[in-house]
């Protein structure tokens, strides 16, 4: 058994991968997840189908790596975070649809909970601020408005969970409700100062705790599987949010250690050790991956559309017909010819937290081309990275040299440039584009006593370049992001 399991279930598709000792990704297998949009700021997945294709993948996997699950030490699982579900205890059935975390319903109820005076308390609590993004917001909508969810909730018939719980209750045939602590802590129902659920906050949201999952830690025998699913009981001893086992997968386990993964949205945390800082420049104070009876946090900071974007462009507008093409065709001219996009489809996360955003774009001229979209594309990614690394930066009190970053758009070569450039500091692509599938990989090999040491050959640096002017670019971003503030505040 020297193999590790890693069930990566995201946001655009569910993964199953096989790492060897050495950190060697030996086999993978992949299900592309649809995304629905039944009204406009709505996401929503089908729990079902997530289940299903998880099942599928870890068997696609197993057979071509030609093993058998008694070649198998243990499972890790990694997951979009404050994506809930709720189900039926007995049959395991979903209630409803999938809320995902992009999802922007619950935006006028939060409103009400700030204009009542929470936010402090809860953020003191929570590390948090008030913003639909969370599941707490998202779980009382699912209450309010399934049919006779609320009783039934009442009555102890129901759980709920972020998509890790749904994955460790299908596993386990049902034997197992629970959630490990970074997942718990993205709910905004945990107090992580104790780890433990919240009684005033459970009131606020008027959540029963009859629903929630067991906190446990993110490493060590937190479950197993039923033995008829895989041939044999197969061990759970890892389980981190997508970001977290980025952060661990990336070897940021130390203070001030920073990593940023580039997928549908841009996600950077700072290890801050344990000390959970405040932030003055609104970003979110959270859970890192518990790995011993110690809670440790870092500074993070949520941007909700960056990757997204680049799908739209595809999906939507039609300017590329890949999602690869787009590097190509940005590096076709020489600047953005002053385009400049905000892409707050679903509202702008840290350090603005505007829910009300919506995506614009400014400087169009007919002279605008496809290239110049595509450019302009990149650049706010970038720019939205920016933000919130001074934000960290102001935060911490320190200004961070390198920056370790991961993801799907770290392949993009003219991006990650652009990065560099902007920030005025390295950034060092990791030697593996699956730093979270890896990050859950080590948390479970730590859990179950296996040594998986992956070797860290073959990290790209980018420097910034010397020549590089961003100054205009960073004048440009600002100007678009006070006007779409400015449109938000008056709509």
């Amino acid at each position: 058994m020297r193999h590790i399991l890693a069930l990566d279930q995201g946001t655009t598709s569910s993964r199953a991968l096989l790492f060897d000792t050495a950190g060697g990704i030996v086999a993978m297998a992949q299900r592309e997840l649809p995304q629905h949009y039944p009204q406009p700021g709505w996401v929503e997945h089908d729990a079902l189908r997530i289940w299903t294709d998880t099942v599928d993948c870890v068997k696609e996997a197993l057979m071509r790596a030609a093993l058998a699950p008694t070649d198998i030490a243990a499972i890790g699982i990694t997951n979009q975070r404050e994506t809930v579900v709720l189900w039926d205890r007995t049959t395991g059935e979903p209630l409803g649809p999938v809320i995902v975390w992009q999802d922007r319903r619950t935006a006028s109820f939060c409103a009400r909970l700030k204009a009542d005076g929470h936010e402090d308390a809860v953020r003191a609590k929570t590390g948090l601020v008030l913003d639909p993004y969370f599941s707490a917001s998202k779980i009382a909508w699912l209450l309010d408005h399934l049919p006779g969810a609320r009783e039934r909730a009442q009555r102890g018939e129901l759980a709920c969970g972020t998509m890790d719980s749904w994955l460790v209750w299908q596993l386990t045939g049902g034997r197992e409700h629970l959630t490990d602590l970074t997942n718990a802590s993205r709910t905004q129902l945990l107090d992580i100062h104790t780890g433990q659920w919240d009684d005033d906050l459970l009131e606020l949201f008027a959540i029963p705790r009859a629903l929630l999952p067991r906190v446990v830690p993110s490493s060590g025998a937190l479950a197993a599987t039923g033995a008829a699913l895989f041939g044999r009981a197969l061990p759970i001893t890892g389980i981190a949010g997508d970001q977290q086992a980025a952060l661990y997968g990336q070897g940021c386990t130390a203070p001030g250690l920073a990593k940023n993964t580039y997928g549908t949205g841009c996600f950077m945390l700072m290890h801050t050790g344990e000390q959970a800082i405040t932030s003055r420049h609104g970003l979110l104070t959270t859970c890192a991956a518990q790995t011993s009876a110690r809670i440790e946090y870092a500074l993070e900071g949520s941007v909700f559309v960056t990757g997204a974007l680049v799908q739209w462009l595809r999906d939507g507008l039609g300017l590329i017909a890949r999602a690869g093409d787009i590097e190509a065709l940005a590096a076709s001219v020489p600047d953005s010819a002053g385009v400049t996009i905000v892409p707050a489809f679903t509202g702008l996360g840290a350090p603005h937290w505007c829910a009300e955003a919506r995506g614009a774009i400014y400087g169009l001229t007919r002279g605008t081309t496809r290239a110049h979209l595509a450019r302009a594309a990149l650049e706010s990614i970038a720019l939205q990275t920016l933000d919130v690394m001074r934000a960290m930066e102001a935060d911490a009190g320190v200004r961070l040299r390198e920056l370790r970053v991961d993801g799907g758009g770290t392949a993009n070569a003219l991006l990650m440039q652009m990065q560099a450039d902007l920030l005025g500091s390295t950034v060092r692509v990791a030697p593996t584009a699956e730093t979270t599938a890896l990050g859950a990989a080590l948390l479970a090999a730590r859990g179950a006593g296996v040594a998986l040491q992956p070797a860290d050959e073959g990290a790209q640096r980018h420097e910034p370049r010397s020549d590089a002017a961003p100054d205009a670019l960073i004048h440009h971003w600002q100007a678009a992001l006070r006007s779409t503030l400015l449109h938000a505040a008056s709509a």
